[in-house]
C-alpha cells in the first residue's frame, strides 16, 4: 500500500510557513509499512485542490489531507474532495447542534459561518475532534475498479495528530496489510555524490527489494536504505547485508552507520579513548565549538579553545609565531599546523585543531583564491594537515572547513 499526503494553505506556499504535519503522518504510515510516494502542498483554491485530490486518487491507495477543514471561505478541502469524487456534500443537523452546545459549554458566542464545519461529504464517516471544532472526515471508497482510502484532517498539529492516533490508527491496522520497514542511514563525509555512487551503484542495485537514497549535503553524504518486509527480521536483514557491503566500499570515507552526526562521532571517538580536543579557528567563526557544543555531555572532551580571526589573537592566543604570519600569510599550512600545535599547548589538550582559511566572497588572489582552506591536528605523535578547495558561498565555504576539521579529528583518532 502507498500513500499521498497534501497540506491545504496557501501561507505554506509563501516563505514564512511550512508543512509540519507531513512529517508526522510519514513516521505514522511508514510504522505500519505504507510507503509515502508523494507530497503536495495545495493552495486555497478549489479547482487546484481538487485536481491535487483527483490525480493523488489515481495514483495511491491512500490518501491524507490535512487542513482546510475550519468554517471560513478558504477552507475548501470538503469541496474539493467531493468534486473529485463526483459526490455531494451535505449539511449534518446533529454536528451542527454539537457545534453550538459546544461553543455554548465553553460560553462563546459562534457565527453562523462555523456551521460549514458540519459539511460532510457523502459516503464519510466524521472524525470527532476532541480538541477543536472541525471534526474530520474518513472516505473508503472506489475509484475505478480500485479501493481508495482518504483521510481529511484538521490542520492544527496538536488536533491533528490526535485525531490520527485515536480514529485513525485503529482503521489502518485493520486494513493495512502487514508490512514491517527497516531503516539504515550510512553517513560518509568528503567524498562528493557522484563518487560515491560510481562505487556503490554497482552493489545496491543488485538489491532490489532495498530503496537507497543518496542525499548530499556540504561535504557530507546520507545513504538512506529502506526495506518493507512482511516480518521485521527480514526487512532488517536485508538493509543490514547492503550496509555492510557499502560500508566496506566507501571504508574510512563511513562515519556514521546509524544517522549519528559527525560531531557526536568524533566525541564519540575522543571520549572511547579518553582523550580531549581544543580548537583555534579562523574563517570558521566558532562554527567547529558550536558543532561539538551541541552535543550533550562534550564537555567530557572538548575543553575549548578561541576564535582567532585577527593575527594579533593567532600570536596572542594560539601561540603562532608572527614571522611565520608574515612570510607564508595567515591562510597558508604552515600557520594552520602552527594554530593546531599551539591551541593544544594553550589548552592542555591531548589534540588540537586549527583552521584557517578565506570564506569570501571578497579577499581571494590569484595565488590564494576565495574557498582556500586549510586544516591542521595535532597531538603528541605530530602533526597533520590538508589543502582544500571548496566552492559555494560564504557560509557554504565555513560550514564545508568545519566539515573538513571535524573530519580530520575523526580520522586521527581512528
Amino acid at each position: 500500500m502507498n500513500a499521498e499526503i497534501i497540506a491545504v494553505g496557501s501561507e505554506m506556499l509563501t516563505p514564512f510557513r511550512q508543512d509540519t504535519n507531513s512529517l508526522y503522518i510519514t513516521e505514522k504510515l511508514n510504522e505500519l509499512g505504507v510507503a509515502v510516494d508523494f507530497k503536495t502542498i495545495a493552495g486555497d483554491r478549489l479547482k487546484h485542490l481538487a485536481d491535487a485530490v483527483r490525480h493523488a486518487l489515481s495514483r495511491v491507495d491512500l490518501l491524507v489531507i490535512s487542513g482546510g477543514l475550519g468554517p471560513t471561505e478558504d477552507d475548501l478541502t470538503r469541496e474539493a474532495v467531493a468534486e473529485a469524487l463526483g459526490v455531494r456534500v451535505k449539511r449534518d443537523p446533529e454536528l451542527i447542534a454539537h457545534l453550538y452546545a459546544r461553543a455554548a459549554a465553553r460560553r462563546m458566542t459562534i457565527t453562523r459561518n462555523n456551521e460549514k464545519q458540519a459539511d460532510v461529504i457523502e459516503g464519510a464517516t466524521m472524525l470527532p475532534n476532541q480538541l477543536g471544532s472541525a471534526p474530520g472526515q474518513w472516505l473508503d471508497t472506489v475509484v475505478g475498479k480500485h479501493r481508495k482510502l482518504a483521510m481529511l484532517l484538521p490542520g492544527p498539529p496538536h488536533e491533528l495528530k490526535a485525531m490520527f492516533e485515536e480514529q485513525c490508527l485503529p482503521r489502518l491496522r485493520e486494513i493495512v496489510p502487514k508490512k514491517h520497514i527497516a531503516t539504515r542511514v550510512l553517513k560518509a563525509a568528503m567524498i562528493g555524490e557522484s563518487t560515491a555512487d560510481a562505487k556503490i551503484a554497482p552493489i545496491y542495485t543488485q538489491y532490489k527489494d532495498v530503496e537507497t537514497t543518496i542525499l548530499a549535503h556540504l561535504g557530507d553524504i546520507e545513504l538512506r536504505l529502506t526495506c518493507a518486509k512482511p516480518i521485521p527480521e527480514l526487512a532488517q536483514t536485508r538493509v543490514d547485508e547492503l550496509a555492510g557491503k557499502i560500508e566496506e566500499e566507501l571504508e574510512d570515507f563511513v562515519y556514521s552507520s546509524q544517522g549519528e552526526t559527525l560531531e557526536q562521532i568524533v566525541l564519540y571517538y575522543l571520549e572511547m579513548r579518553g582523550a580531549t580536543l581544543a580548537v583555534a579557528e579562523s574563517c570558521t567563526g566558532g562554527m567547529v565549538a558550536e558543532r561539538l557544543t551541541s552535543v550533550s555531555g562534550s564537555s567530557r572532551s572538548f575543553t575549548g579553545g578561541a576564535v582567532v580571526y585577527s593575527n594579533r589573537l593567532k600570536t596572542e592566543l594560539a601561540g603562532v609565531d608572527p614571522q611565520l604570519i608574515a612570510q607564508y600569510g595567515a591562510v597558508s599550512r604552515e600557520v594552520a599546523v602552527a594554530l593546531a600545535d599551539g591551541i593544544r599547548e594553550r589548552c592542555g589538550s591531548t589534540l588540537g585543531l586549527g583552521v584557517t582559511g578565506i570564506a569570501g566572497p571578497t579577499g581571494g588572489t590569484d595565488e590564494k583564491p576565495v574557498g582556500l582552506v586549510y586544516a591542521a591536528v595535532s597531538d603528541a605523535d605530530g602533526t597533520e594537515w590538508v589543502e582544500k578547495r571548496f566552492s559555494g558561498d560564504r557560509a557554504g565555504v565555513r560550514f564545508y572547513a568545519s566539515q573538513q576539521g571535524l573530519d580530520l579529528v575523526r580520522r586521527r583518532l581512528m
